[in-house]
C-alpha cells in the first residue's frame, strides 16, 4: 500500500471524528512531534523484523493489548490478521475493513458463528459442553499453558494441566469435535527463551496423544503472545524456529502444520507517546511531588506497576532538561485514591504547573485498560496521529 493510500485510510477510520492538518514550530514540540512521527516506520520496521525472524509463524494481533482505530488499520494495510477476545473487538476491526478470513476468537457465541470462521479453544469438558451447543462439529484446539520465567502468568485461570489433556481429546472426539492443534501462553514478558522450547515440546507431546487415540492428524500451532522487541525478541525468535524445526520436523506431518501466534507489545508497545499536564506541585526538602491529569485508572494501569518500558521526560527544548539539577520526584495521577502513582523517585529536573510530562512507549495496555473511576473518563483523552510528509 502507498504511503498516501495508508494515510488515507487513517484518516478514514469509523472511529476518527476529525482531522485537520498543522504545521509545528521549531521548539522542543517539533522534537517530540517528530519523535511519535518516526513511529510509523517502526510499525513497519517491527512487521519486517517479525517476517525475517519468524517467516513462518502467521501472526494475528491480540487486538485487547490496544484497539485504537489508528494502529488496527495500520497493521491491517501491512497485511497483519487480528486475534479477538469479544464481540466488541470483532466488530470493532471489522467495521476498520477487516475481513472474516483475517480473525480468529476464542469466543463461543451466536455472532461470532455468523462472522468468522467456526474455531474454538477448549481446556475444560464444561467449556467443551457449552462450545459443542454453539457449534457442533467445529474444529477446535486445545489450550495449555507453561508460565516460567514470566512477569504475569496466566496459567492459574486458564489452560489444560498435561494430565487433563487426554481426557479432553477423548471428550472432544466422544462430542464429536476435531481437535486440530495446540494452542499455549507461556506468559507476558517472558525472559527465558528456552521456556519457548519446553511449551513447545509439550504441544509435541499433545499431538502425540492425539495419534495414539487414532484422532485425525492435528496441523495447528498457536504459540500465543508475550513477545516484545527488547531485549529477548531475536533469541526468543531463534528459540521457537530451532523448536519448531526439531519438534514437527516437516517430514512427519501429515497435513502442512500452521504455526500462529499473538504478538501485541511488539507492535503496539512504541507506537503511542503519551502527553500529559502537570496539575500540582509539593516541595518537600529535595524532593519533589507532582500530580498530572493522566494516573493508574486510565492509561497508566499496567505501566504503572510495569516500568520496564515507560520512559519518561520533560518537554524541554533539545538536550536542555539534560544540564539542569536534577531532584528526587513522584508523579501522581488526578484521583482521590493514594496509591494513585505514577513515578516513584525518579530524577527529574525543576518543573513547574502546566509543564508537560512525556511517557515513552505507552501503546500496550494502557487506555484499553482504563475505566472512569473518580469520574475521570479515558474516552476524554484525544489521539493526535502524525505523518512525516516527504514531497
Amino acid at each position: 500500500m502507498s504511503a498516501s493510500a495508508s494515510l488515507q485510510l487513517r484518516l478514514g477510520a469509523t472511529q476518527l471524528k476529525n482531522w485537520d492538518v498543522h504545521r509545528v514550530s521549531g521548539d522542543g514540540f517539533t522534537a517530540l512531534i517528530r519523535s511519535i512521527g518516526f513511529t510509523e516506520t517502526n510499525r513497519i520496521a517491527s512487521w519486517d523484523m517479525w517476517k525475517q525472524a519468524l517467516p513462518n509463524v502467521v501472526p494475528y494481533y491480540a487486538v485487547k493489548c490496544n484497539c485504537q482505530p489508528p494502529l488496527i488499520t495500520a497493521l491491517a494495510s501491512l497485511g497483519a490478521n487480528f486475534d479477538c477476545a469479544s464481540r466488541a473487538e470483532i466488530e470493532t476491526v471489522m467495521a476498520l475493513g477487516v475481513g472474516a478470513q483475517q480473525i480468529v476468537s476464542p469466543i463461543h457465541t451466536r455472532f461470532k458463528a455468523a462472522h468468522l470462521d467456526p474455531k474454538r479453544i477448549i481446556s475444560t469438558q464444561l467449556g467443551m459442553g457449552r462450545y459443542k451447543w454453539y457449534q457442533s462439529r467445529s474444529p477446535t484446539p486445545v489450550w495449555g499453558s507453561l508460565q516460567k520465567e514470566s512477569w504475569r502468568s496466566l496459567g492459574a485461570k486458564f489452560g489444560a494441566l498435561p494430565e487433563e489433556v487426554v481426557p479432553l481429546l477423548q471428550q472432544a472426539s466422544a462430542a464429536g469435535l476435531r481437535v486440530i492443534g495446540v494452542s499455549f501462553h507461556v506468559g507476558s514478558k517472558v525472559n527465558d527463551p528456552q521456556v519457548y522450547r519446553g511449551a513447545i515440546a509439550s504441544a509435541r507431546g499433545v499431538f502425540d496423544a492425539a495419534a495414539q487415540l487414532k484422532l485425525p492428524p492435528m496441523h495447528v500451532l498457536d504459540i500465543g503472545g508475550g513477545l516484545q522487541e527488547s531485549p529477548t525478541f531475536h533469541e526468543i525468535a531463534a528459540v521457537i524456529k530451532e523448536a519448531t524445526n526439531d519438534y514437527f520436523p516437516s517430514s512427519e506431518t501429515s497435513e502442512d502444520l500452521k504455526i500462529m501466534a499473538e504478538p501485541e507489545r511488539l507492535f503496539a508497545e512504541t507506537a503511542f507517546t503519551l502527553v500529559s499536564n502537570i496539575i500540582g506541585k509539593r516541595v518537600r526538602g529535595e524532593k519533589r511531588e507532582y500530580w498530572i491529569d493522566d494516573g493508574i485508572y486510565r492509561s497508566f494501569n499496567l505501566p504503572a506497576y510495569d516500568k520496564s518500558s515507560m520512559m519518561v521526560k520533560p518537554l524541554l527544548g533539545g538536550s536542555e532538561w539534560m544540564n539542569k539539577a536534577k531532584f528526587s520526584s513522584t508523579v501522581f495521577g488526578p484521583t482521590c485514591d493514594s496509591t494513585d502513582m505514577v513515578v516513584a523517585e525518579s530524577q527529574l529536573p525543576e518543573l513547574h504547573m502546566n509543564d508537560v510530562l512525556v511517557f515513552y512507549n505507552m501503546g500496550a495496555y494502557t487506555a484499553s485498560a482504563g475505566t472512569r473511576f473518580n469520574g475521570f473518563d479515558i474516552s476524554s483523552i484525544s489521539t493526535f496521529l502524525t505523518y512525516v510528509y516527504r514531497p
